[in-house]
């Protein structure tokens, strides 16, 4: 199986389920944005889940709806309790250098530091294939290559928002995934 490309049976359950998905989602969240993420996290989920042959889904409808309704109630759950603040980004999308997560010219000056920092990035190459193809890509377009959201919105035509609300989930799942070997690596240096 391809990682770019699901097989045609796969592609043709997405088309098949994806617009009454997407109006059971628009219809409990509060903007298109959000609704987005979570269809996108939905549809995931269900490419992942097929991929699994021991356990295949056999109600496939029923299966997207109720991790639909799931991702809708633990998305309003996390928003109330782990929100990034927008103060965290620049103009451009771009952390604020107080809130990032990779190293400063001057931590790379000696041996050492730059011996750890070469053991966070092999830690944070690893947790990059974890993110959504979607999320990975805002977060190495921006912090990375230096490219803006605006810049992004631009060559792609997907909403500034859409991409912001992106590249925020994917700083939170590398700050979580991350925090302890930060912890233990920067904090105690």
């Amino acid at each position: 199986m391809s990682k770019d490309k699901p097989p045609k049976h796969l592609e043709r359950q997405v088309e098949e389920h994806l617009p009454r998905i997407r109006n059971f989602i628009k219809g409990r969240v509060s903007n298109n944005e959000d609704a987005e993420d979570i269809l996108q996290d939905v549809f995931y989920q269900f490419l992942k889940a097929m991929e699994n042959t021991q356990n295949p889904i056999e109600m496939v409808s029923s299966w997207l709806y109720r991790v639909a309704k799931n991702t809708i109630i633990n998305k309003a759950k996390k928003k109330k309790e782990d929100y990034l603040p927008s103060y965290w980004y620049d103009e451009d999308g771009f952390l604020i250098e107080a809130y990032a997560l990779l190293p400063k010219d001057s931590e790379l000056d000696n041996p050492e530091q730059s011996y750890i920092w070469a053991m966070v990035w092999e830690e944070l190459s690893e947790v990059l294939l974890e993110l959504p193809i979607e999320q990975r890509n805002v977060f190495e377009w921006t912090e990375f290559e230096g490219i803006s959201i605006k810049e992004i919105a631009q060559k792609t035509g997907i909403p500034a928002n859409t991409l912001l609300s992106r590249k925020h989930y994917a700083v939170k799942h590398l700050r979580n995934r991350l925090r302890d070997l930060y912890d233990e690596v920067i904090l105690n240096k």
